[in-house]
């Protein structure tokens, strides 16, 4: 029942995203930037927004000027894969519509400070409902830094999304309004 009202839930929410997408393409996540946790990191791990996601292109450029160590996704048949990127857009490959680093695999997950996550929605208990491939759900748990869900306003919800047992809560949610702390 939990996966077919998730499928249902993310049909819906892509829809809304996409008009979302069109009128707040160029959003700043300003305090997201701002916040402590991400002044104080030495690394952190974020991704390559593609589509209707909010852009991550302002704040990677973001860290890897301040002189952070930005690592990125590239997802492997045992699951994500973190590789540090340098900003080089020819150290980057398309896999399906992602963009992915190439390079060494980065193995330091507990140097990661701070997780930039991708979410669809997140409700009130940080709990993120996301594209359904299951890879964060099994990439958090092995990561101790500061998990963010990056989402448009009005993609946080006071109501309780369905989770699995396998789903992990994030530590906050950064919206271009502010960044609400579970």
């Amino acid at each position: 029942m939990t996966a077919d009202e998730k499928a249902r839930l993310r049909e819906q929410f892509r829809i809304a995203r996409r008009e979302r997408a069109e009128r707040d393409r160029s959003v700043t996540f300003d305090l997201l930037l701002a916040s402590p946790e991400i002044r104080s990191a030495k690394t952190i791990a974020s991704y390559i927004s593609y589509g209707t996601e909010p852009s991550t292109e302002e704040i990677n450029r973001t860290f890897l000027n301040s002189g952070i160590n930005l690592v990125l996704p590239r997802i492997s048949t045992t699951g994500i894969q973190w590789v540090s990127w340098d900003g080089n857009q020819e150290n980057l490959t398309l896999a399906g519509r992602i963009l992915e680093p190439v390079g060494p695999e980065f193995n330091d997950l507990g140097s990661i400070d701070v997780v930039i996550v991708p979410a669809l929605h997140i409700d009130s208990d940080g709990y993120r409902l996301g594209k359904g491939g299951g890879y964060y759900d099994r990439a958090l748990p092995a990561m101790s830094g500061w998990k963010v869900g990056l989402i448009f306003s009005g993609e946080l919800t006071d109501e309780i999304l369905p989770r699995e047992r396998h789903d992990v809560p994030l530590a906050a949610a950064a919206t271009p309004d502010g960044v609400v702390r579970f």
